[in-house]
């Protein structure tokens, strides 16, 4: 992304820092980009279980996915008092019924490249782990992982999409029927574009922002979509998902009407 504003920034003759996202911190990025969309989910995820009254100090979770966005929401989860039981990647999965050290699992991820073999857990089958009687399940792995044949399996209370379309249209629909909550994409893992947008911002005030302030703004963010979805979708009785994309094309639509002829 450095690269790419360069080459824009000669083209035009002087320096555009917000002409693209993603860049390194020294370069204009943003603090608070790189587990920007973990913090995201990690705070609807809290957000979901205060909805279905489920206090989190109290809750359990299993997140599939430990890379950029699954380790993150992991972690964070657990700071928030969530037991985190299990976590898989792409070689494996873990499972420790007390929950697992989060930074004894990340340390170990690091050195080995995997989270199988962990000595504070079990080593599972990696499906397992979407069938594991959580109060909230991560898939931030894959698309397509919660299909019609895995989602009557699912005990999970709340679903939290970190993945992008890790549930397909069937799955949706029988989740949606035995009344699990879906927190969809489009809401759960928006974080990243988020301070994506605010790197923008930053760019343009030619200031930076203090990582407290990206985070704290972040939630704020989060905060407002995740009660204009959850309104959306009562008024309209609608899941979350329709909800969150309905009201996302009208709010085009009311914009691309205002504006007027030209756009």
């Amino acid at each position: 992304m450095a690269w790419m504003m360069d080459t824009y920034s000669v083209a035009v003759g002087h320096t555009v820092p917000g002409v693209v996202t993603g860049k390194p911190v020294s370069l204009g990025g943003s603090l608070g980009r790189a587990m920007a969309t973990s913090r995201g989910v990690a705070h609807v995820a809290v957000l979901a279980m205060r909805t279905r009254g489920i206090e989190p100090t109290r809750a359990t979770a299993a997140v599939q996915g430990f890379g950029k966005v699954g380790r993150g929401a992991a972690q964070l989860l657990a700071e928030q008092g969530v037991t985190v039981v299990a976590v898989a990647d792409i070689d494996g999965a873990v499972y420790a019924s007390g929950g697992l050290d989060m930074a004894a699992l990340t340390a170990h991820a690091a050195a080995t490249g995997t989270v199988t073999g962990f000595a504070g857990a079990e080593d599972i089958d990696p499906a397992a782990l979407l069938e594991l009687e959580v109060d909230v399940l991560v898939p931030a792995a894959v698309e397509g992982v919660l299909t019609a044949t895995t989602a009557p399996r699912v005990k999970a209370r709340i679903v939290v999409e970190g993945a992008n379309g890790p549930t397909t249209k069937d799955a949706d629909a029988i989740l949606t029927d035995r009344d699990i909550l879906v927190v969809p994409d489009i809401l759960a893992n928006a974080g990243g574009v988020v301070v994506s947008y605010f790197e923008w911002v930053q760019a343009n005030q030619a200031w930076q922002w203090t990582e407290n302030d990206v985070n704290a703004r972040l939630a704020d963010k989060m905060d407002k979509a995740w009660q204009d979805v959850v309104a959306y979708s009562a008024e309209h009785s609608m899941s979350m998902r329709q909800a969150a994309t309905a009201l996302s094309v009208r709010r085009v639509t009311e914009a691309h009407k205002l504006r007027g002829l030209y756009p």
